[in-house]
């Protein structure tokens, strides 16, 4: 190889011949190798997928004292997987809340708070479901990082579609807003990350709660009179809202994942069969109620629409939780397509952020990030759901 000749050419050089002679061999060298990167990349770009722009305007700037170098970041799907390869999500670890009156110490306040999300993660989804149903686009702004999650962590970029730099903190990565709400944070740095312009720190990180807070401590500042009364989680429901979550969240929020990241045949075999078990309990619920809880739509299901429309586009293939598709059920499929179909939830879903982040991100899944071209689904579609009884 080109490359090989240099070094030995390197190596054999007489060291009278002058320093110069050595630097300018090591240059050629360099070269050889960018030019073979550079050809690499363009062979692999996928349309509407292609890799980051290269970031020479951008200088790294992790806070002192943080406690995230990129030695040290912490991805959860490699982190938190057990020694008999089971992945087990670690909990979120900023639980402060925003209240109404302010008594929890942060006040909802117009233009006070800024999201930090990934139109990938299911998790995110929820949170921007519920400020969209809510009317708080103008009330709590938002960033959208890019789709590619790398070792170093969620980036900002102006390079793909509705990604964008960080103008709140001025930071290139996630991990630098969470240091400078805590040098010492170790933990792993997730979306949606819920951050408060005035004290400068971030609020929580745990959806669960975020979308709470949205439903009911906002109420002053929602757009319409409609919006304001919408209440996803009624004091009527919320027994049952609970249960519902209690077993959705394990077996088919968490069950997806717990498929995909396992690293064993026993651990993939047990969470796999557990999720389409409780797809099944779903289908039937669905099969006599237009909602989970009934004539309702409730946070409960907020919280499994962003796991099922993102089901067919990379969970069956990706996670290889390919016993069913969701198109294959007759009621969790209409289902999903009502909900698509509510004013402003479409907008919250981007399939080429799903399919390119899973696709490109988890390189232990999909080595070469390589993104595939389907399926087709049309989320359009009458959903015929309005004739469903209570």
């Amino acid at each position: 190889m080109q490359i090989n000749k240099v070094y030995v050419q390197i190596m054999s050089t007489p060291i009278r011949s002058g320093i110069s002679n050595f630097k300018g061999l090591v240059t050629s060298c360099i070269g050889l190798r960018q030019r073979k990167s550079a050809d690499w990349v363009r062979a692999r770009a996928h349309e509407g997928c292609r890799p980051t722009p290269s970031r020479k305007a951008f200088k790294m700037s992790t806070p002192q004292n943080s406690a995230t170098s990129d030695a040290d970041i912490k991805q959860s799907w490699k982190t938190s997987v057990t020694n008999k390869g089971e992945f087990v999500r670690k909990p979120s670890a900023f639980r402060d809340s925003i209240t109404a009156d302010g008594s929890s110490g942060f006040k909802a306040e117009a233009g006070r708070y800024h999201l930090y999300v990934s139109l990938a993660c299911p998790w995110a989804h929820r949170v921007l479901i519920v400020r969209r149903l809510k009317g708080l686009q103008d009330v709590i702004s938002h960033t959208v990082v890019d789709w590619l999650l790398t070792e170093k962590g969620w980036n900002f970029t102006d390079q793909k579609p509705k990604c964008s730099l960080d103008t709140v903190n001025n930071c290139q990565y996630l991990r630098e807003i969470y240091a400078l709400a805590n040098p010492a944070y170790g933990g792993n740095i997730t979306v949606p990350c819920l951050w408060d312009k005035q004290k400068r720190t971030i609020v929580n990180n745990e959806s669960s709660e975020i979308i709470r807070m949205f439903n009911t401590e906002f109420n002053e500042f929602c757009k319409t009179p409609e919006q304001r009364a919408l209440n996803l989680y009624p004091e009527d429901l919320r027994g049952e809202i609970d249960q519902l979550n209690a077993w959705i969240y394990p077996e088919i929020n968490n069950g997806v994942y717990k498929s995909g990241f396992a690293q064993s045949q026993e651990a993939y075999d047990a969470a796999v069969r557990v999720l389409f078990s409780a797809l099944d309990k779903v289908e039937s619920v669905l099969s006599k109620k237009r909602y989970l809880t009934g004539s309702r739509f409730t946070e409960a299901d907020v919280r499994l629409f962003t796991t099922l429309v993102r089901f067919d586009m990379v969970y069956v293939g990706h996670f290889k939780c390919n016993k069913k598709r969701i198109i294959d059920y007759p009621n969790i499929w209409p289902y999903v397509r009502e909900i698509y179909q509510m004013p402003g939830v479409a907008d919250t879903v981007d399939p080429q952020h799903i399919m390119c982040h899973y696709q490109q991100s988890h390189k232990t899944i999909n080595p070469f990030g390589i993104v595939a071209i389907g399926p087709d689904l049309d989320f359009t579609q009458p959903h015929g759901r309005e004739k469903m009884a209570a």
